[in-house]
């Protein structure tokens, strides 16, 4: 399988710049897995789209404002990093631009001091392994300083960091945010949960592989980025349970698929689970939990795009891109979702 068979053309200004006002308006595109079949409709319709019985699955991990600005202590000369994940306390793996001012030894200053870093060896990919020192609550301190870490597609300054977060994000840790939940309220869960499905949560967190392009030809020379997932005993009995009664497993986003699919690879009962996945979702791939997905619009040649053909076949998802090209809906994190049932 070849990277440009999951091309497409984006006119540029489809890529949404900043979020809806009120989430739950945003466009929804309904496409049936096996025949293709499109239907457009708003993200509040999402309660048709379920049945009692079914089970919706959400990332609740929370992105963290792991872009800092600061100076080399000494030069002056300015640096940006962004915090990949944590190795241990206060220890992070990051990138920095520009690189070639950060070998083992060089430490850099953030705010008015707040916040200090001292690069401890150079890593995967060129990236540095940063211990960083301060007083008070690091949390707190990278609330203060740090910024969203946006896609590079999104140039328009993010007024509200909330609107980067899910209305359910609890545990800390990503780079980078599970965007399909980015449509519900908790109004809408509200309305979901009254219907009879069931809720439950996993955790991944993102990291800044997610959009990482595939460079290789043949897709299947691809590495794909490692990322950390919870998936908790509760969750892993609701998926059962639902299974076992009829109903669909419906995933929220491309990180809780790989989350239940990486668990359920060997056995479609799940069990509580702790690890780090760098599952690659293609089209042969066969899903062995997730029956259907809520998912936003994915760059072209992306494993995102990837995944969702594997699910609803290339054809009817490069159709269905197409159509949403022509219909002018919203692209990528902040832009519109499609339902592939």
């Amino acid at each position: 399988m070849k990277r440009q068979d999951f091309y497409y053309e984006l006119p540029p200004e489809l890529i949404a710049q900043e979020p809806l006002h009120d989430r739950q308006t945003s466009r929804l595109m309904c496409v049936d897995k096996q025949t293709g079949e499109i239907e457009h409709k708003h993200f509040y319709d999402i309660v048709d789209m379920l049945n009692q019985g079914d089970c919706l699955i959400l990332n609740d991990t929370r992105v963290i404002p792991a872009r800092l600005y600061g100076v080399k202590e000494g030069t002056g000369g300015h640096i940006e990093f962004l915090l990949l994940h944590k190795h241990k306390l206060d220890e992070w793996e990051v990138i920095l631009k520009p690189g070639r001012k950060a070998k083992p030894g060089a430490r850099f200053v953030f705010g008015n001091g707040e916040l200090t870093a001292e690069v401890l060896e150079v890593v995967n990919d060129g990236n540095r392994l940063v211990k960083f020192y301060y007083d008070g609550v690091f949390e707190e301190i990278l609330d203060k300083l740090g910024e969203m870490p946006l896609p590079h597609y999104i140039t328009k300054k993010l007024e509200d960091k909330e609107r980067y977060q899910t209305v359910y994000a609890k545990c800390d840790g990503s780079a980078a945010a599970p965007t399909a939940g980015l449509h519900f309220t908790h109004e809408l869960m509200e309305k979901i949960e009254k219907k009879g499905v069931k809720i439950g949560y996993v955790t991944l967190h993102v990291g800044l592989g997610t959009f990482r392009p595939v460079k290789a030809d043949d897709i299947l020379e691809h590495k794909m980025h490692s990322e950390f997932y919870i998936l908790p005993k509760e969750t892993a009995e609701l998926v059962n349970a639902t299974k076992k009664n009829g109903g669909r497993v419906i995933s929220v986003g491309t990180t809780a698929t790989r989350t239940l699919e990486t668990v359920g690879m060997q056995n479609p009962v799940l069990t509580e689970q702790t690890g780090w996945t760098d599952i690659f979702i293609y089209p042969g791939k066969k899903f062995n939990v997730i029956d259907a997905l809520i998912t936003n619009f994915h760059l072209p040649e992306s494993t995102l795009i990837m995944l969702v053909s594997a699910l609803a076949g290339r054809e009817n998802i490069l159709n269905a891109y197409n159509e949403a090209v022509k219909e002018k809906y919203r692209f990528f994190s902040f832009g519109d979702a499609m339902f592939i049932h």
